[in-house]
């Protein structure tokens, strides 16, 4: 076929947002801040977490591997956004979009993934408190998170390699800011059936699973809420799954604007400024909404903070 590149592509151009030199700025300096909010943010709160034994529990280690995962997330695609504005250019190399788009994969499913998982840990705590310690044991919350890991770290590795055998045009524009699935199938010369299919079969088992769990988890959250007779109690159940209800509405109501929305209804730059609400601000808000939303957190943080001040010279 004419215009294929079978083996020398080396590269692709990321269009980003905007080629003009001023917009560019305003772009690098405001992302540049809430990768840096993020970071120290989701840093932040796994430091409170291993540091304050009082929130050695299930819930709170669920929510540092997500505030990991956060980090890690914004990490993906970030860096090589701005080093891109900063050096005036728009290439990725073909292994790097490559591992971009693998690591990308990875950490998006995953924090879904940890979000279901957090859904089941508030279910326990509120719907059977009596044997929450017991269900909620060590072991099952280390092979919780650790089969999210496992699981997503080969479900990426997949629609990587199958990416891989695909052949890509003499077109190599990507119009987005990163390597995402979409954006590098439409750019193949060859028929990307295989990809598609396992992205509708897998993705699509994955997100029921997990939008499943979500759902079942606060249908049973929200009955029981609803049969505490006094108002206090209710306020009390109901401040406990505040912040994850949060962050669950922020992470999944953006995502599946972008991937569940039909192609006709969103354009190219319109696509990219919605996944910029999933990847950068949801990663950017989630440390606030945890430690604003949370007594627990803002008690270690006091704590932690004042710890660091008697210690200080």
């Amino acid at each position: 076929m004419e215009g294929k590149n079978l083996t020398s592509i080396s590269e692709f151009f990321l269009l980003g947002f905007s080629e003009q030199l001023e917009e560019q700025k305003a772009l690098f300096g405001s992302f540049l801040f809430m990768y840096l909010v993020t970071v120290a943010g989701n840093l932040l709160i796994i430091l409170v977490i291993i540091t304050d034994t009082q929130l050695h529990t299930p819930m709170y280690f669920f929510l540092a591997n997500l505030s990991l995962a956060d980090a890690c997330f914004v990490s993906t695609t970030v860096p090589k956004m701005l080093a891109n504005i900063g050096i005036q250019s728009q290439a990725i190399s073909y292994s790097g979009c490559l591992l971009q788009l693998y690591f990308f994969m990875l950490f998006v499913m995953l924090e879904a993934f940890l979000l279901a998982v957090m859904a089941y840990d508030r279910y326990v705590a509120i719907c059977h408190p009596l044997h929450y310690i017991l269900i909620m044991s060590p072991g099952l919350c280390v092979f919780l998170v650790s089969a999210s890991w496992i699981m997503n770290a080969l479900h990426s590795l997949l629609h990587t390699l199958l990416m891989n055998s695909l052949s890509f045009c003499t077109n190599r524009e990507i119009p987005h800011f990163f390597c995402d699935i979409n954006p590098l199938l439409s750019l193949s010369c060859t028929d990307p059936f295989t990809n598609e299919l396992v992205i509708f079969i897998t993705g699509g088992v994955a997100g029921l699973v997990c939008v499943l769990c979500l759902i079942i988890s606060y249908m049973n959250v929200f009955s029981t809420i609803l049969k505490i007779p006094s108002a206090q109690g209710k306020r009390k159940a109901f401040s406990t799954c505040s912040s994850h209800l949060s962050v669950v509405s922020l992470f999944f109501g953006t995502s599946f604007c972008v991937y569940v929305s039909p192609p006709s209804t969103l354009s190219a730059q319109k696509d990219t400024v919605a996944s910029v609400m999933y990847t950068v601000v949801t990663p950017t808000l989630n440390p606030f909404i945890y430690s604003l939303r949370n007594q627990e957190i803002k008690s270690s943080l006091r704590k932690l903070i004042w710890v660091r001040k008697i210690h200080s010279p």
